[in-house]
């Protein structure tokens, strides 16, 4: 897993009272990044643990109780010229507001989100909390490149009867972050787990959407794989996402498929950027129910989408035993194409004339 829990210095933290928000930046316990590495690995973790602690807020909360809460991830990305830029952040602002009112929290301003990132992200890098680009990233197509990983996330306040939350926190936090998947395959498997239901939170990035996901992705790569595929809850049979992360399906008449959004899946920013990127290439793309019969006999290629996930080819799908191998094991065309571009507009090799970066530094 690329994650690391060891934080940048530089958090974001924000509470909701009767008058507003009210927001500050806290510069937790640290050295410089080169004493830090040259400390003994114990020390190290020490240190990188303590910035994970925030004892004035409560333990026993709607959040830890019953996993009322919801989240954010976004990337900044080291670019070709030496500088630094977050990728659509007003687009996960969108949906952060809209998760939080979902959940019937206060949400948080769209604009105050952008800006509580960047300026995070520049506190930080500014101190040298951030990768640097290197031009041999460019040889796997950035599937190997760092970035800094921006994790905004809503935590409750003190509670322990079922309720909502009224008066959250916001907080964001930056960490390091490399290739998210990892291993020898790219193969994926349909569960019989659920992940969401109608009428249900699957449309919110809400955190306990991610449990099933999590018990799903595990008994997955238990088995061999890399990525599980879940099924809709109420007939088993149409595609909905992995485990977190859009999905996307090339069909030999050249159709490019993911699934239509609805309140089970979450609407993904990479997943709107891939699409646009297709259509620009003149491809039919279409958001549509698809179920799984039409997909192991009619795709060619497939890939995952998501701020982690970027755009990752998945080599073959196997449900009920029978697996079904994409383009011969092989990354496919169209699948190269969109990942290459997307990345290459992420970390500056190829222009961005679509206004998706923000300039950090």
């Amino acid at each position: 897993m690329a994650f690391a829990l060891n934080s940048y210095p530089v958090i974001y933290r924000a509470k909701y009272e009767k008058s507003g928000w009210k927001g500050v930046y806290e510069e937790k316990a640290h050295k410089t990044p080169a004493e830090e590495a040259a400390l003994p690995e114990s020390e190290r973790a020490g240190l990188e643990a303590s910035r994970n602690f925030f004892p004035d807020m409560p333990l026993v909360n709607y959040t830890t109780q019953y996993g009322l809460g919801c989240f954010e991830g976004l990337k900044a990305l080291p670019q070709k010229n030496g500088g630094l830029a977050v990728f659509r952040p007003e687009k996960n602002a969108a949906r952060f507001y809209a998760s939080m009112k979902g959940l019937y929290m206060p949400p948080f301003p769209e604009d105050e989100f952008v800006t509580a990132c960047v300026e995070a992200v520049k506190r930080n890098a500014l101190m040298g909390f951030c990768p640097q680009y290197k031009s041999e990233w460019e040889k796997d197509s950035f599937m190997s490149a760092d970035s800094v990983y921006i994790r905004p996330f809503t935590y409750a306040e003190g509670g322990i009867g079922v309720n909502i939350c009224n008066e959250p926190w916001v907080l964001i936090i930056c960490t390091p972050v490399s290739s998210y998947f990892s291993g020898g395959n790219s193969d994926a498997v349909v569960t019989e787990r659920i992940r969401a239901t109608p009428k249900g939170t699957g449309w919110i990035k809400a955190s306990s959407n991610y449990v099933i996901a999590a018990l799903a992705k595990h008994e997955a790569m238990e088995a061999g794989y890399m990525e599980c595929v879940f099924l809709d809850a109420e007939n088993h049979t149409y595609v909905e996402e992995g485990s977190s992360c859009n999905i996307f399906f090339y069909l030999k008449s050249g159709e490019l498929v993911t699934p239509e959004l609805g309140d089970t899946i979450l609407p993904g920013i990479t997943r709107s950027s891939l699409i646009e990127l297709a259509q620009d290439r003149g491809v039919r793309v279409n958001e549509r129910k698809i179920t799984i019969e039409e997909t192991l006999s009619e795709t060619k290629e497939c890939f995952v989408s998501g701020t982690a996930a970027g755009a990752t080819p998945i080599e073959s799908l196997t449900w009920q035993g029978k697996k079904i191998v994409f383009n011969n094991g092989k990354v496919g065309r169209l699948s190269a194409e969109l990942r290459d571009t997307l990345k290459g507009i992420q970390y500056g090799i190829i222009p961005d004339t679509k206004g998706w970066l923000t300039k950090v530094l």
